[in-house]
């Protein structure tokens, strides 16, 4: 039986079109999952929106829709921003599906059942764009922090969830589980939190409409917060399919920005603890991207389209650039000039001119056959170039789930550097000229082949879809699987490779 692998992103609120920064996360995410599908794992990726929001109500209200009828429309559009990327889900979650609703009004009275709800009165601040409610002493200078507005004031009767019950629980398994909360820095933000002490929160609205009914209370709403942090256990069965749900469940990494690390790693597993059931092995807080050293943001109109970036090379360019310029653990700006050069001097210099020069010499020299060589670690890029490969074989799987995508890329570009060193230092085209050189180019050849082979293998998480087009050219129809990157000799004699065509296009006017 497969291990299991559940990896789940954040959920959009659909009141704007996602941003290059919702793309970074889902990118991560999907890389992750892919490389993990790569390893036999047995994986389930969860992707979707947040639509029980006052901000999504309002968008509705200005376009004259119902708000179902215009969650419908903004989800429809979600899903082909994510397609237009090339992010492979497994299911893309929406608030207002049916089992979605049903996990939320079983999972609140369970915890109401348990003794951890109550009704009371809420009197505070509430920010509309963060659908947060915000204690005074976190305001600066009377506003949001992330939006810089003014909170609105609301005292109404709701229903309150005992966090506070939780503090020292979570406070344990933290210090007993570091790898709870990744990266680092997130870890010793939420322990500050936690050793801070926690208030009891509000889960329920009593003046809004738009929601999912408190199960035993029809006049209130349950807060959009705690319905969104549901779907993760929705997404797993709960409630709706038991026996898929005890196999799914814990994820095994909810894939995060850092600026809600805290509803992730706090409130949510203490949700869990009240209800009886197991919290996610891991809650990873990213970086953000920036624009200019601005966070991007739909609100505060800071935002690159990721569709139009696409457009421009293609989503496997942007994926690379994401991954490779901004490690994951932290923030990183988006500037036109690095992604060009990135796709200019990485992807079609270094690594398409080597494909092309490469499966072209085999074509011209040897009929477009896989020539009788081998990998001779007698020649020294040869045997640097295979101490890189077992070194990245390695160590692969732990970077990865160290979310250290950059760190991978790089190493796999030392490979790549030291092929086209040796087709420089080897020069097949004068090796053919050369008498009693036959056997050496055919060394050089199937080394370079073999080389093209495992790279493209190793960078199909982040360039499906130019990985998908190398593996044609070389004739290969198997599986992107990493034990067929880390067995080498795998490409046999007398093996005719596909048509060759450019994998990557001419620079496009911007």
């Amino acid at each position: 039986m497969k291990k299991k692998f559940y990896v789940t992103t954040a959920i959009d609120y659909v009141n704007a079109l996602p941003h290059l920064g919702t793309a970074y996360e889902k990118i991560g995410a999907d890389v992750l999952a892919r490389f993990k599908r790569m390893m036999g794992y047995d994986v389930f990726f969860l992707m979707g929106v947040d639509e029980h929001s006052q901000n999504v109500a309002r968008q509705a209200e200005k376009h004259n829709l119902p708000p179902k009828e215009y969650c419908d429309d903004m989800a429809a559009k979600f899903e082909n921003v994510w397609h237009s990327l090339d992010i492979q889900y497994d299911r893309f979650i929406r608030t207002t599906d049916s089992d979605h609703i049903i996990a939320v009004q079983e999972l609140f009275q369970r915890i109401y059942d348990n003794g951890d709800i109550y009704k009371g009165a809420y009197t505070g601040w509430y920010c509309v764009s963060c659908e947060h409610f915000i204690p005074e002493k976190e305001l600066v200078d009377g506003k949001c922090p992330v939006h810089k507005k003014e909170p609105q004031w609301l005292e109404e009767q709701n229903y309150f969830f005992r966090l506070s019950k939780y503090q020292q629980v979570l406070i344990d398994h933290i210090e007993k589980n570091p790898r709870f909360i990744e990266p680092e820095i997130r870890r010793n933000e939420i322990l500050n939190v936690l050793k801070g002490g926690l208030e009891d929160i509000s889960v329920s609205r009593s003046t809004e409409t738009w929601g999912i009914p408190v199960p035993f209370d029809n006049s209130s709403v349950v807060y959009v917060w705690f319905d969104a942090l549901i779907n993760y256990i929705t997404g797993a069965g709960f409630a709706s399919d038991n026996q898929r749900f005890s196999l799914q469940w814990p994820a095994d990494v909810h894939v995060i920005g850092k600026d809600i690390t805290r509803f992730h790693a706090v409130i949510w597993p203490a949700m869990l603890l009240a209800a009886g059931v197991a919290i996610p092995k891991q809650v990873f807080g990213h970086g953000f991207v920036y624009l200019g050293g601005e966070k991007m943001s739909k609100t505060a109109g800071t935002a690159l389209d990721p569709v139009s970036l696409a457009e421009i090379y293609g989503p496997d360019p942007l994926r690379y650039f994401l991954m490779r310029e901004i490690p994951f653990d932290r923030d990183g700006d988006f500037l036109m000039e690095k992604y060009e050069t990135r796709y200019n001097a990485d992807l079609a210099n270094d690594w398409g001119n080597l494909v092309q020069r490469v499966l072209s010499m085999v074509k011209k020299y040897r009929d477009g056959l896989v020539p009788a060589g081998m990998l001779d670690s007698s020649h020294d890029i040869v045997a640097e170039w295979k101490l890189l490969h077992d070194d990245l074989i390695k160590s692969i799987e732990s970077l990865y789930d160290e979310m250290k995508f950059s760190v991978v890329l790089t190493k796999i570009w030392q490979m790549i550097q030291l092929s086209n060193r040796l087709v420089e230092v080897q020069a097949p085209w004068s090796l053919y000229k050369k008498d009693n050189a036959s056997r050496e180019l055919d060394n050089t050849l199937y080394a370079l082949l073999e080389m093209i082979r495992v790279a493209n293998i190793l960078l199909y998480p982040v360039l499906p879809t130019i990985c998908k087009k190398i593996q044609h050219q070389l004739n290969i129809d198997t599986d992107f699987a990493i034990e067929e990157a880390a067995q080498l000799g795998i490409l046999k004699a007398g093996h005719s490779l596909g048509e060759i065509e450019p994998v990557f296009p001419k620079t496009k006017d911007k």
